[in-house]
């Protein structure tokens, strides 16, 4: 399968010309894809979840090796057999807006979050009561043992983050009117351009934990006055700005570029990201064809991850791993059950149609122009499957047009859709605690909707195991019915190449871009 092919004289040329910045206290970055929500609890998009991280905070933080800890909270009482867990924040907790951060603030913030994340979904369901007990402690009354609550309230998709009550009053279906947080960086809401350019500044009454940062957890020390997002749509323009200086970091350049990248004197390229990203297929499980389990099954027969990762990582085939399944738990039985090497044939995957009773119906593909990886993703999709007899109906947009989309429920001819490519943070999927996206949670659950009681009843009983053994077993037949039910399809894992000048130190690892304990020189 061949890539799209891309041109690097360009940016070749730029070599010869460049232009490094003096010092200086602004850092300026091309995101993955233009951020067009400030609330990342109203929305899944990993830009908007990056935005948070500036602008808001989390109870916990996960450090580097993927480890919950306490970052607004300083300390946590976990009693009555996991049914009582008392929170207290730290002092000098400051909102943007001058406002002290106050229990009841974060009470109102994680009722709105529970409300959109699946897993917060279930922590709800088994909630009494969440009850302030003084300005900076609160306690959540439960049910049902709970013991994951620091992982469940660090994680990644759909970040819990704290906000003030006012904001938290939101209904959960709709966006918040302004980003007001409390973590590092303040939002400029009157320099942002949509779709063009995002601007932060330090906040100065920010207190950082004193321990050393790893990731999200630990001490944010803010050493840059101002961030910028500037948006280059262009991959070739783009890496251009990079060689020549005009723009510091790059979080994601095309893969065909990144060996043009490794041989730029004053670029450093390197993988920030250990774990990597899941890339699947998502289908829509409300609406014919891809609601019947049949044509789901023909889907995953037509796909050969390998030729997906081929055309997805273009330059940078080292950072591409399959087969996958849908559980990366770091162990082979787990992740290895149901897992085969797939080489389609367009003959057997016909006859999987027809046995399944397809008669040709169309399928609407979500197809985002504007992104790195999802674009040529769905390109190839559209190939594999309409090679293989599937009726593609390969409707391109911009990432944003997709993510408005892929919210509605209404039939093909009403707008609606079949499929949409994206990912999944591989540290959130190694146990089915947060992995959102493999759920049967239905109409409660994220975007495709897919409903599956045996899913579920495999999912509550993992929560209340406790044996390491017995949590690998369930883990194992979790795995396996997926693969029998399909919540979506997995198309590989893959590893994202990072550049950024030579002149900017200590870039945190880890999943995501974030933007404390960063220096230019």
């Amino acid at each position: 399968m061949k890539r799209r092919s891309l041109l690097a004289g360009a940016a070749a040329a730029a070599l010869a010309r460049p232009s490094l910045a003096g010092r200086s206290q602004t850092l300026s970055m091309i995101p993955q894809v233009a951020l067009n929500s400030i609330d990342p609890v109203w929305t899944s998009s990993q830009i908007a979840r990056n935005m948070g991280y500036m602008v808001f905070d989390q109870l916990y933080g996960r450090d580097e090796a993927m480890n919950a800890r306490p970052q607004m909270v300083e300390s946590d009482l976990m009693e009555d057999g996991a049914r009582r867990w008392t929170l207290r924040l730290r002092e000098n907790l400051w909102w943007h807006d001058g406002e002290k951060v106050l229990a009841r603030d974060c009470v109102a913030s994680v009722k709105r979050w529970m409300k959109r994340n699946p897993a917060g979904n279930t922590l709800e369901a088994r909630l009494d009561a969440i009850e302030t007990i003084d300005d900076r402690t609160f306690v959540f009354r439960l049910n049902r043992p709970y013991p994951h609550l620091r992982m469940l309230l660090s994680q990644f998709i759909i970040p819990p983050v704290m906000m003030p009550e006012r904001l938290a009053l939101t209904d959960p279906f709709k966006q918040i009117p302004e980003a007001i947080g409390s973590g590092p960086f303040r939002w400029l809401a009157d320099e942002h351009v949509l779709a063009s350019h995002a601007a932060f500044a330090r906040f100065d009454r920010y207190v950082p934990r004193d321990e050393p940062a790893s990731y999200t957890a630990g001490g944010h020390r803010v050493l840059l006055d101002r961030v910028e997002w500037k948006m280059i749509p262009d991959p070739q323009t783009a890496v251009n700005a990079l060689i020549t200086g005009e723009v510091d970091w790059m979080e994601i350049p095309l893969p065909d570029l990144i060996p043009l990248l490794k041989k730029t004197p004053g670029v450093v390229t390197g993988n920030l990201d250990d774990y990597g990203q899941i890339l699947f297929l998502r289908p829509n499980h409300t609406q014919y064809p891809t609601s019947n389990p049949m044509i789901r099954q023909a889907m995953l027969a037509a796909i050969d991850q390998k030729e997906v990762m081929a055309a997805v990582m273009g330059g940078d085939p080292g950072n591409a791993i399959t087969p996958i399944g849908f559980l990366q738990s770091g162990k082979p039985e787990v992740d290895q059950a149901g897992v085969e090497a797939n080489h389609p044939t367009p003959q057997r995957v016909k006859a999987m149609l027809d046995k399944a009773g397809y008669k040709n119906e169309r399928l609407v593909l979500l197809h985002p122009t504007d992104h790195i990886y999802y674009n040529p993703t769905s390109s190839v999709i559209s190939q594999l499957l309409s090679e293989c007899g599937f009726n593609i109906d390969d409707q391109m947009m911009d990432w944003g047009t997709v993510q408005a989309r892929r919210a509605s429920r209404e039939p093909l001819e009403n707008g609606g859709w079949s499929i949409f490519c994206t990912v999944a943070p591989v540290p959130d999927y190694r146990n089915p605690l947060l992995a959102a996206f493999i759920r049967g949670d239905g109409k409660k659950g994220w975007f495709g909707w897919p409903e599956n009681a045996r899913m579920e009843q495999l999912y509550a009983t993992w929560l209340e195991t406790t044996d390491p053994a017995e949590q690998t077993r369930l883990e194992r037949e979790y795995q396996l019915q997926a693969f029998k039910f399909l919540p979506f399809i997995p198309l590989g894992r893959y590893l994202q190449t990072s550049a950024w000048r030579d002149n900017v130190r200590g870039i945190p690892k880890g999943p995501s871009a974030v933007f404390w304990n960063i220096e230019k020189s």
